[in-house]
């Protein structure tokens, strides 16, 4: 009997917890009890929660929650697929979107373009706009380049241009001297020169060709790079005699040409300053050879800085050599001997070329 009435207590326990409406059924997050049904229903939260989804997003109901998802976004626009479709009902459909304001951005253009009417982003011309080079301005994509004419440079700032100094470049823009100007330079010829079509060439003017003088009638015009002298005749002094124009004797019977040269004879010749070294600048030759005779050459005077020395190239020739540089102007006169020595009839005597050499100022 007391088995029994435990039997019937059990049953009656299952019958009262599966009784629909007397059950407390729990349903999980995003689902709510349908009391007539008895039934867990999906919640729509687009509908119950205010502004769900803000700005430009579209609020998406999904079983058991939502989504916030762009307008554009073409994924989320056909109705979400429940995998348990089969088992619940499906859900009431959505109401209309609340149509939110849609906050825009403004487009800012980076540095160097602009908004243009179609509302993109262009290049600013900057050089037709301002232009702020000196000189040439250079449009770049965002940018701009400074260019400057020939004959400057580009400061430091990228923007101005300052005059560049081509003399200080090389000495040998110009023979003579450079003088720099706005963007360019120059060369000019010191006076008794003019300018070549090369223009940085210098050539003497040859002031006794062109007669312009100032000579008497007397002296003679000797033409030298960058000027000319007048030269008066030739004077002989005693006991020498003149026998031509440039050329003194002093006869062998005067007692006192004993110990004299027998002829001298004047000659001129110019030369430029500086010219190089070893150099052959003058010869001088015997102008009859006698049997039995020989020819000594030396320079008897003129010669105390040692810039010269007399080189026998023959037996009745030699050479006159410069061995160190003559700054000029200058004016040298060296007396060149010829010593004639004749063992026969025992005779030594000599000739002098008394030579004046003008050097110039300049090395052109």
């Amino acid at each position: 009997m007391q088995g029994l009435k435990r039997i019937l207590a059990a049953f009656t326990l299952a019958v009262c917890l599966s009784s629909p409406g007397e059950a407390q059924q729990q349903c999980t997050n995003g689902f709510d009890l349908d009391r007539a049904s008895g039934q867990c229903l999906d919640i729509d939260e687009c509908r119950t929660i205010p502004e769900a989804c803000r700005g430009d997003m579209v609020c998406v109901n999904q079983n058991g929650g939502y989504l916030c998802v762009p307008r554009t976004n073409p994924v989320y626009r056909s109705p979400y697929l429940n995998p348990y479709s089969n088992i619940y009902p499906p859900p009431p459909a959505p109401g209309p979107v609340p149509n939110y304001p849609t906050v825009t951005r403004p487009l800012i253009c980076r540095f160097g373009y602009q908004l243009d009417e179609n509302n993109q982003c262009a290049d600013v011309n900057e050089c037709t706009s301002e232009n702020p080079c000196t000189q040439t301005c250079v449009n770049t994509y965002g940018s701009f380049l400074c260019r400057c004419e020939p004959g400057y440079e580009l400061e430091a700032d990228g923007v101005n241009c300052s005059d560049m100094d081509e003399c200080s470049f090389s000495e040998f823009l110009c023979q003579h001297e450079c003088v720099n100007g706005p963007g360019s330079y120059y060369c000019i010829c010191p006076s008794g020169y003019n300018l070549l079509d090369d223009s940085r060439s210098c050539q003497d003017i040859n002031e006794c060709e062109n007669r312009n003088f100032t000579c008497t009638p007397q002296q003679t015009c000797f033409n030298i790079p960058g000027e000319y002298k007048c030269l008066d005749p030739v004077r002989c002094e005693d006991p020498y005699i003149q026998i031509n124009e440039n050329r003194c004797m002093c006869p062998a019977e005067n007692a006192g040409c004993r110990d004299q040269p027998f002829t001298v004879l004047y000659r001129v010749m110019d030369m430029v300053s500086g010219r190089s070294v070893p150099s052959d600048i003058f010869q001088m030759q015997a102008t009859t050879r006698y049997p039995g005779a020989y020819y000594i050459f030396q320079i008897k005077s003129g010669n105390e800085g040692r810039e010269f020395y007399m080189r026998q190239t023959g037996p009745i020739s030699a050479t006159l050599v410069m061995t160190r540089p003559v700054k000029g102007p200058r004016t040298i006169q060296l007396d060149l001997e010829m010593i004639t020595v004749n063992t026969v009839i025992n005779f030594r005597g000599s000739s002098v070329i008394r030579l004046r050499i003008y050097v110039s100022q300049y090395s052109f």
